[in-house]
């Protein structure tokens, strides 16, 4: 599966949970509490298979943090040979993935955003350019912006209208200098709950 690019709000009600974080997206579950082509409630509903529930958990996470099925499966086997939970291994390193990380510290409204910043050269990391958005950040890397007036106009637009944005504990940003510090690696009780990652270890267990 690559990487979606159709409408969002159907994958969010398809889910019933604001995958995204975009506050618009709340407002359409709580307008459209049915997924995208059922109507009346779940009365007629099959009963999901726990296979069905394990793929749907694993859908979540692919479509929260933009990831195709390769992409996906590559990061997983990398968590399962770290030491400790592999659920939590999981997903530290979505959450520390380049992209995600920019998002996170509001250099970038949404991880696409995040995305187009790293793959067009607007951001370096320690200095150096990093054109790969599954980059992992590590303690103390810090995210700056090309000085060129083009992307440090880009940038300082996402700051400025993500100025209310909350900022995870893990990471801190100057807004005035353009930049973005990653002080420590993420805890897995820092990340937002979006889908069961225990079922997607049981799914790729098989």
């Amino acid at each position: 599966m690559s990487r979606f690019r159709g409408p969002k709000g159907k994958i969010v009600r398809r889910f019933g949970i604001n995958i995204y974080g975009n506050p618009k997206f709340d407002r359409l579950l709580a307008r459209r509490q049915n997924p995208p082509g059922m109507h009346g409630g779940n009365k007629g509903r099959r009963k999901m298979s726990e296979y069905g529930k394990q793929l749907i958990e694993k859908q979540k996470l692919k479509y929260t943090y933009g990831l195709g099925e390769r992409q996906f499966r590559i990061t997983f086997k990398r968590a399962l040979r770290h030491k400790g939970i592999t659920g939590d291994n999981l997903m530290i390193m979505l959450e520390s993935r380049l992209d995600n990380t920019v998002f996170r510290m509001g250099m970038a409204p949404t991880r696409d955003a995040a995305r187009q910043l790293i793959l067009h050269g607007h951001l370096k990391v320690n200095n150096r350019r990093v054109s790969i958005a599954s980059f992992q950040v590590n303690q103390n890397d810090t995210v700056t912006v090309k000085e060129s007036t083009r992307s440090r106009g880009l940038v300082q637009r996402y700051v400025d209208e993500n100025i209310s944005a909350e900022i995870p504990e893990w990471v801190s940003i100057d807004r005035d200098n353009l930049k973005a510090t990653v002080d420590r690696v993420p805890l897995r009780e820092e990340i937002p709950t979006i889908a069961n990652e225990q079922l997607i270890v049981e799914l790729y267990s098989k």
